[in-house]
């Protein structure tokens, strides 16, 4: 909401854009100072990123144009008529570390306003000028080369491979921050080498995903208590974290441990999944199946503090721990590094300004089975205590002051998040019935995951979704938000429906799916360059359309589409296919400098070329009465191998709806599902390059001819 005044002493109003931060929030925007200079001369507005990106995109976009490097917060002072003056990001509230001080800023842009405005503003025109040309590229062609995609893919995994931290897991340097996008891209890429026979290579790939999720996982940057995943580590280490907790991050990192399970079988990795899901289903879901979309880093120490501070929640004392604790306490410590003295001492960057002295993050550094039988203690045993104790220390933390909850439903996060529940649903079948979790799992019946995604998704489509026009709304909170759906909105939810229907749910999903494709291509689509614009462009306050391409936190829309329009193309035949097949060539080849370039900034657009370039994706026809344990039971089947490059189709001939729709938008299916149908069995048809297998009526036939390596058949 922000100040807003009028100029002192002036007709003409400046708009200044606040995206804020907690360290400039306490030291310049509650300083009476700051707000004196701000209210006389400038109309503060305050934008929450999460609400308006389009807004946000503008403006940061310009910051890294002009000074090389963006963040937040973000500070752009701006013209009347919207277009950028100046900006900046962090600014201390007095000249200092080398920078200018806030208040210092706020004079000199008065001073060059009162002095130099039409010059100010003929700059600001210009940026916004050259930076909408070189943001909407055209494709010079209608298709990527034909040898480009393996080459990004290669590229793009030597270039993250040198970046690898051996010691502690990782691509780069700290702060280190999940990215997993990154994953994704190495797990694909170390699947492909395999398929075509390099298993060293493959393994070498393999290996440095695997210990850098099990490095995250052991880290503080894990919340070991409670489930899920905090922002970044601020060292090397994975140790002390920024303590925030953002639903994108909950959603793909669920995803790539899902992916790690199902290349390992290892339950390391399906813990961590349900570890995350639980962690949303107990604290971020509301009461109509919407997905909250973050929770703050900071809180009071105690009731009735008035100030916060970061990750008071979470650290804990050594004492605190002993007398929670009792006998089990110096098992507990030993395992998670607890110390009087705190432990943010493992690496000079954890805490360099001793915020936490006294404090402990808690960190796995031993290996369970060595600490169990250095005790002489079963394994399970061991693990059985330390799920006590971490039970016991949520119940007293549940006792604390919470962060401030954001229950803001963000779509795109939402679409990320029914993608994890939808696929975990099946993907988790494949856990050793005899696996055991201790809390804070709570061992979640799989089936109730899928719930889950369900709910999530019909809350969306009953509260954000026209039934009329066929667009989305982009957030919700007591209500829908006045902000359109934008493009990640679009993708990221049609892949998540996408996911709802691969892994068990009903054509419904499909259906919408293809409407949303619709009206994505309608809104975003450039028809004639390429590619996908961020927004509508009937904003005319939004002063730049961009085709965004970098896979970073969050994938990007373009990238996510391009994989959609791939998956789509194997549901449905004919010229709807070719169709989609045609925007996804069309999309990348606006891309091709970049993934020629920079492959490293675009990891899953590599993947999404790849897929793209595959001669011919597998299709897993399964034909049955979807409401029996077997059909149940051949659907884990058809997820439990890792494959991308893969379709799942189900179909129950006794369906009519279900038929309906196979017979409008794929008839082949349709004759496939009436051919195959038997009254007391599922069917399964593997079909690649035209052919389709024998078919198969058990699960364990249908993971061995999934397994098999893919034909090399054009």
């Amino acid at each position: 909401m922000g100040r807003r005044s009028f100029c002192g002493g002036t007709k003409t109003r400046r708009t200044h854009f606040l995206i804020k931060c907690h360290v400039m929030e306490v030291e310049s925007f509650e300083d009476e100072g700051v707000a004196k200079l701000l209210n006389d001369w400038f109309v503060s507005i305050k934008v929450d990123r999460e609400e308006r990106p389009d807004v946000d995109k503008v403006y940061m976009t310009y910051v890294q144009a002009l000074y090389g490097g963006g963040g937040w917060p973000l500070s752009v002072f701006l013209s009347p008529d919207l277009k950028p003056l100046m900006g900046g990001t962090y600014f201390p509230p007095e000249d200092k570390y080398g920078r200018p001080g806030f208040k210092t800023i706020l004079r000199k842009v008065k001073d060059a306003w009162d002095k130099k405005r039409d010059m100010l503003a003929q700059s600001g025109a210009f940026a916004i000028e050259q930076l909408s040309e070189a943001l909407s590229a055209s494709a010079s062609s209608n298709k990527l080369p034909d040898e480009l995609p393996q080459n990004a893919l290669r590229l793009c995994a030597e270039q993250l491979s040198k970046s690898y931290d051996s010691r502690f897991g990782g691509f780069g340097s700290a702060p280190k921050f999940p990215r997993p996008v990154e994953i994704q891209m190495m797990l694909y890429h170390s699947k492909k080498l395999e398929d075509t026979g390099k298993s060293g290579e493959a393994s070498e790939g393999q290996k440095m995903v695997l210990f850098t999720l099990q490095c995250m996982a052991k880290g503080g940057i894990h919340d070991h208590v409670g489930g899920g995943f905090h922002r970044y580590s601020v060292d090397e280490r994975w140790h002390v974290p920024h303590f925030e907790k953002m639903l994108y991050d909950q959603g793909q990192l669920a995803n790539v441990y899902l992916d790690a399970f199902s290349l390992t079988k290892d339950v390391f990795y399906s813990y961590i999944c349900r570890d995350i899901l639980d962690y949303l289903r107990r604290d971020m879901i509301g009461p109509g199946g919407e997905i909250f979309s973050a929770e703050d880093a900071d809180s009071a120490e105690t009731e009735g503090a008035t100030r916060k501070k970061e990750g008071a929640f979470y650290v804990w004392t050594s004492k605190e721990v002993e007398d929670i604790l009792g006998e089990h306490a110096i098992l507990f410590k030993e395992h998670y590094y607890l110390k009087p003295t705190g432990n943010c001492d493992l690496s000079r960057m954890s805490d360099p300004h001793n915020e936490f002295k006294g404090k402990n993050v808690l960190i796995e550094l031993n290996d369970s089975s060595a600490s169990a039988s250095k005790l002489g203690m079963p394994l399970e045993k061991y693990l059985n205590i330390l799920g006590e104790c971490r039970r016991k220390l949520f119940d007293v933390r549940s006792k604390r002051p919470r962060p401030h909850l954001d229950d803001k439903v963000i779509v795109s996060w939402n679409g990320l998040v029914i993608s994890s529940f939808a696929r975990a649903s099946k993907i988790l079948k494949s856990e050793a019935e005899s696996a055991m979790f201790n809390f804070p799992v709570v061992g979640s019946d799989r089936k109730e995951y899928m719930e889950v995604a369900e709910s999530a998704a019909s809350f969306i489509r009953r509260h954000l979704y026209d039934e009329q026009t066929h667009r989305l709304q982009h957030s919700f909170r007591n209500g829908p938000s006045k902000a359109p759906g934008f493009l990640d909105d679009y993708a990221f939810l049609i892949s998540g429906l996408l996911d709802l229907y691969e892994f068990g749910s009903g054509t419904k999903w499909l259906v919408w799916a293809i409407e949303l494709q619709n009206t994505q291509d309608e809104l975003f689509l450039d028809r004639e360059g390429g590619g996908y614009f961020n927004t509508t462009g009937e904003d005319p306050s939004v002063l730049l359309r961009v085709k965004e391409d970098h896979d970073g936190a969050e994938p990007s829309g373009n990238s996510v589409s391009v994989i959609n329009l791939v998956r789509l193309a194997s549901i449905v035949a004919g010229s709807k296919s070719d169709y989609y097949r045609q925007n996804a060539e069309h999309s990348l080849a606006v891309f091709e400098t970049r993934l020629k370039d920079m492959a490293m900034a675009v990891p899953l657009m590599c993947c999404a070329a790849d897929m793209l370039s595959v001669p011919s994706r597998k299709h897993v026809v399964l034909v049955g009465h979807k409401s029996s344990v077997d059909f149940e039971n051949m659907l884990a089947a058809a997820h439990a191998s890792y494959d991308l490059n893969k379709t799942v189709i189900h179909i129950d001939p006794a369906d009519t709806e279900e038929m309906d729709f196979w017979e409008e938008h794929n008839s082949n299916n349709a004759s496939m599902a009436r051919n195959n149908f038997s009254a007391d069995k599922v069917v399964a048809l593997v079909c690649q390059n035209f052919s389709c297998s024998p078919p198969v009526t058990d699960p364990i036939s249908l993971e061995n001819l999934l397994l098999e390596k893919p034909s090399s058949t054009a």
